[in-house]
């Protein structure tokens, strides 16, 4: 685990990186798709930046104090509602761009973008608000009296322990999962759809995309989720449980955290790289720095004959 800890941190630090920068750099009026990228790609980073206090935590228990302990806390729950509900804005604004682009026309531009900024300070605010129960009552704590390593996790009330954690893990399901992924599926079905009845290549590789961002999120993030209800009825005896029981469900919850943090590393590939408008902005962002300059001027002769055009949208 210390050593997949940090090679997601790795992968995940330079590509949200670049991610954030191209975007950034960008000349022109950001599009409510590139600004949900940039915040994507931020809430991202700042999931990255943790896992290298996570690696160590492993090794050597948590050894960092309190205070950082329900920050790094804190900082984990604002990515985990945070970067689902903005794939959900994406999805919202690709149903927009696709279902709905012969009726808007160019003219949407700015009133979309003020909606998105609104928006996007709406998810930061929301994720804040969530993580406060994180920050309140995560704190480093000995495994048990006879031994010295510290964990740092959630340490509830003994007289509210239930109540607390049951309202939590409800906001974690609900919230955190089968609400997005509800709100998704809806705007992904009719985004293909309307996709599937349109002829052109441009159109069908946006559908390839779309798929894939839907795969990739199933893929990272369901298997976590349905541990944790599990755990959830295990901890509330709704189901049965025991030793062996509890012990199978931390096995689990261990496994599918590690793999929903590789959506952290994912997004920027499914997001940016697979783009066409992405890699133009950074071959160009490249070419203005002077890195690609030898590479243009040697392909200049073979291209001259030929155009291209650059008309997709951020994710597309």
């Amino acid at each position: 685990m210390f050593i997949f800890y940090l090679l997601v941190f790795l992968l995940a630090i330079p590509g949200n990186l670049v991610v954030g920068f191209v975007v950034g750099s960008s000349r022109h009026v950001l599009s409510p798709s590139d600004l949900f990228l940039f915040n994507l790609a931020l809430a991202d980073q700042m999931l990255a930046l943790t896992l290298p206090f996570s690696a160590v935590s492993i090794l050597q228990g948590w050894i960092f104090g309190e205070f950082v302990c329900k920050l790094v806390s804190m900082i984990l729950e604002i990515n985990f509602y945070t970067s689902i509900l903005f794939l959900v804005c994406i999805s919202a604004d690709r149903y927009m761009v696709v279902v709905h682009a012969a009726t808007e026309g160019r003219g949407r531009s700015r009133g979309r973008l003020m909606q998105s900024w609104i928006a996007a300070g709406c998810v930061w605010m929301l994720g804040f608000v969530l993580s406060l129960p994180a920050f309140m009552y995560n704190t480093a704590y000995n495994l048990d009296n006879n031994s010295t390593k510290v964990q740092c996790g959630e340490r509830y009330d003994i007289s509210s322990a239930t109540e607390w954690r049951f309202a939590t893990r409800l906001l974690r399901h609900l919230l955190g999962f089968l609400l997005p992924l509800g709100t998704m599926m809806g705007f992904y079905s009719v985004t293909i759809a309307r996709l599937v009845k349109t002829r052109g290549f441009r159109k069908q590789r946006a559908m390839r995309v779309i798929i894939a961002v839907v795969t990739a999120f199933l893929l990272c993030w369901c298997p976590y989720h349905l541990v944790t209800m599990m755990d959830t009825l295990v901890r509330h005896k709704l189901v049965e449980s025991g030793c062996r029981r509890w012990h199978e469900i931390d096995q689990a919850l261990m496994a599918t955290q590690s793999l929903g943090l590789l959506n952290c590393c994912i997004n920027p590939m499914l997001y940016a790289f697979v783009g066409e408008k992405f890699r133009s902005n950074l071959k160009r962002l490249l070419r203005r720095k002077g890195v690609m300059e030898r590479e243009s001027t040697s392909r200049s002769f073979s291209r001259s004959t030929s155009s291209t055009s650059n008309a997709n949208n951020a994710l597309t």
